[in-house]
């Protein structure tokens, strides 16, 4: 094999001038780029220095290498490896594997990822040739991780490593960079692979077009003959397997209709059409059916096989795939939206502020809950910091390097709660003009935190408790169940007991949610926390305001923690910043009128009493009937004017036993 030689030193190692282009956004276009250079049929080696190259870009002090299988399956021989040493390579040309061979040789002789913290101690170094360790040391390479790569039948086909110049361990995120470049070097090697089969295939022409089957059926690939137009002849035995159709199915005109997603066969029929008048080997990207019925993304490559006069023969299509890949996109565009709303909210982060035992015994109960997946119920006034809570529990659990989705359950119009949560196809509902992924997929292998959840409809109450018990989600328009890993966190200001006994809230979803309750003090039963709160935000709004205010005067504190605070911390950041806008010296005052202005409200649970929500929804509805003469539907009805669909508000009368005849005699 020529990639089995000993590589070259490349010019661009000696250049110091060079930066990597660190982020994730420069990984994925350079994955792309690596996927299109195997479409194009490059050669192994200039994929696997670019993969390299693109892997050393993330960090100025990583050094990667591929080492790829001896066909004696004793020895690796370096294969890529553009910023590691010359002097190094050379000595590794080539490797035995074994039990105590290095990073590489280990992880490809246990089949199993290899981590060295420390080059000079790790006991894996001892069975290399005398001298080579030294020699290691000497190159000023001190970690090394290794991670063997397999092929689907488990056979080894080489190896990828990283090196470090200091001794530590990989942090998850350079853990999830080893295995993504292990991927691709696996696509690129087996591609390879199936290419030289194909070749191999097409030069034995006098073989009998059985034994051409036959090769094509032995190769765990998906393959399909195609004629010069287009049309196919022939699908390897790993087709047929892969998506459950029999021969006659996959070779009928319409076959792309049941095989490939409704929503990419146009595409893909432009696509091809393109690819096919051109004559050249081309690339498409589109989900395919499996037989489970879930649909994949696959990278499909076409390459024409032509006669002496450069007539095409026939079309092979070669398939990939790239789901993994493909979901990886997805979840990392979600967690940059996660990421960028956090920062915007990060001017929250006062309300966690504070020693009472109140508000230890709370982060001490996060902190007990945060590494379980189990749910969580937070209870608590408006304002007391709920979201802060479930953001500590996320960033304290094994899901914190994932995204944190927050939703307002009752920010969101009952007719798009659904949406929302889960999704909807294409043509689900009247402006569904196309597949919308909700706030669950989004989050999904992370945490969702639904904030006032007791306000969901029904309906969607029915489609949340499905979640928590099945694991799985609908989206609006589709019948195809889609499984998530999310962990839920909920929370809310309202008695979901008492609307339980109303018919409300569901019981059985109350008890899901209900699995680790905690309940957020209010800030009057956290007094103790009010000197150190006024002095963190006298201080920052007074260096946002520019001024500088040294002092906070006694009686000014005094009357701060004599306050009820019915709006807790919210309320209590409010007032200090108006007073700082308005304060002339150097000394913190509040006005004292601002405080007896507020109306005192006395702790009631986690706030306001459901007799009054109850009572309060009641009256609104009433109200709304009142002002239509009793008209519910239509663009003038009140179920326009209250901001709810038709069906929800008749069955809030029917519960609620309200006399619509009343209002229209009005």
């Amino acid at each position: 094999m020529s990639t089995l030689v000993p590589l070259p030193c490349p010019e661009s190692q000696q250049d110091p001038e060079a930066e990597p282009q660190a982020g994730a956004a420069s990984l994925l276009a350079a994955t792309k780029r690596l996927l299109e250079m195997i479409a194009a049929g490059a050669s192994l080696t200039d994929i696997l220095t670019n993969l390299c190259a693109a892997i050393d870009d993330q960090n100025p002090d990583m050094m990667s290498i591929v080492m790829l299988m001896d066909p004696d399956g004793q020895r690796l021989w370096p294969a890529a490896a553009p910023r590691l040493p010359c002097e190094f390579v050379k000595a590794i040309s080539p490797l035995m594997i074994g039990e105590n061979m290095g990073s590489c040789g280990t992880a490809a002789f246990r089949k199993e990822r290899v981590i060295l913290s420390d080059v000079a101690t790790d006991p894996l170094m001892s069975d290399l040739p005398a001298g080579m360790r030294e020699l290691v040391l000497a190159q000023g390479l001190r970690a090394a991780w290794s991670q063997p790569l397999l092929s689907k039948d488990n056979e080894v086909l080489g190896t990828f490593g990283l090196f470090h110049d200091t001794p530590r361990s990989p942090s998850a995120r350079e853990l999830r960079l080893i295995e993504d470049a292990g991927h691709i070097a696996v696509i690129a090697i087996e591609g390879e692979r199936s290419q030289a089969a194909l070749k191999q295939a097409f030069l034995e022409v006098k073989a009998s077009e059985q034994e051409l089957r036959g090769i094509l059926d032995a190769i765990r690939q998906t393959i399909v003959v195609l004629s010069p137009e287009g049309t196919p002849l022939y699908a390897n035995r790993y087709v047929l397997e892969y998506t459950g159709f029999t021969m006659e199915e996959l070779v009928s005109g319409d076959f792309r209709k049941h095989f490939v997603h409704p929503e990419d066969v146009t595409r893909l029929q432009a696509e091809r059409s393109l690819g096919l008048s051109r004559g050249v080997p081309f690339e498409a990207e589109y989900r395919v059916r499996r037989k489970d019925g879930q649909y994949r993304w696959s990278l499909i490559r076409y390459q024409p096989l032509c006669d002496e006069q450069g007539r095409i023969l026939r079309w092979y299509a070669t398939g990939t795939d790239i789901d993994e890949r493909k979901r990886a996109e997805e979840r990392m565009h979600n967690e940059n939206l996660a990421l960028r709303e956090e920062i915007d909210r990060a001017s929250m982060f006062e309300e966690i502020v504070g020693s009472s035992a109140a508000l230890q015994r709370v982060l001490a109960q996060a902190a007990r809950v945060a590494k379980t997946d189990s749910t969580v119920l937070i209870l608590g006034e408006t304002g007391t910091g709920k979201e802060l809570v479930a953001r500590v529990i996320h960033r304290m659990s094994g899901r914190t390097t994932r995204a944190f989705i927050r939703v307002n359950c009752a920010a969101i119009p009952p007719s798009l709660i659904a949406s929302e949560l889960f999704g909807h196809e294409k043509g689900a509902f009247t402006g569904a003009l196309h597949r919308r992924l909700g706030r669950f997929e989004a989050a999904d292998g992370g945490t969702i935190f639904l904030d006032e959840v007791g306000d969901l409809p029904p309906e969607t109450q029915i489609a949340l408790l499905r979640v928590l018990q099945e694991r799985e989600i609908e989206r609006v328009g589709s019948s195809h169940p889609i499984t998530v890993d999310v962990r839920v966190l909920a929370a809310t200001n309202t008695d979901l007991d008492a609307a339980v006994e109303s018919g409300a809230f569901r019981k059985d979803l109350y008890f899901r949610l209900n699995v680790f309750p905690i309940r957020i003090p209010p800030l009057r039963e956290r007094m103790d926390d009010i000197p150190v709160l006024v002095e963190y935000l006298v201080e920052r709004y007074a260096r946002s305001a520019g001024k500088s205010i040294r002092n906070i005067e006694k009686q000014t504190l005094k009357l701060l923690q004599a306050y009820d605070w019915p709006g807790n911390v919210r309320e209590l950041q409010n007032v200090i910043e108006r007073a700082v806008v308005l304060c002339e010296g150097e000394t913190f005052v509040v006005d004292e009128s601002w405080l007896k202005a507020c109306p005192r409200q006395p702790s009631k649970g986690t706030g306001r009493q459901v007799t009054t929500l109850v009572e309060g929804e009641k009256a609104l509805i009433e109200a709304a009937l009142a002002e239509t003469h009793g008209r519910v539907s239509g663009p003038r009805g009140a179920a326009a004017k209250l901001g709810i669909p038709r069906q929800t508000l008749e069955s809030k009368i029917k519960a609620l036993q309200i006399d619509k005849l009343a209002s229209r005699e009005r």
